[in-house]
């Protein structure tokens, strides 16, 4: 859910530079998350890489999921992080 802008507003809209997080962390989102869109073993080769938002979806819970230009599959909120 969206922390700084609130459920259905997303913390990082369309066009927006983010950074996916480092594989230890995404590698512990993969283990732990039981829900939706589980991450899949070939988003970890993009560790730490600096992608634009492409576009952004919401579950029911207001959980935020992303599309990033150039990068394959589904990212949760908790898998980026502000690039500037």
């Amino acid at each position: 859910m969206g922390k700084r802008n609130g459920p259905y507003h997303a913390d990082f809209p369309a066009g927006t530079s983010v950074r996916i997080a480092s594989r230890g962390d995404l590698e512990t989102f993969a283990k732990t998350w039981r829900l939706h869109n589980p991450l899949v073993r070939e988003q970890l080769a993009f560790a730490g890489r600096t992608a634009t938002v492409k576009s952004v979806g919401y579950y029911h819970g207001a959980d935020e999921v992303y599309e990033l230009v150039g990068i394959p599959g589904v990212w949760h909120k908790a898998c980026l992080e502000s690039d500037v």
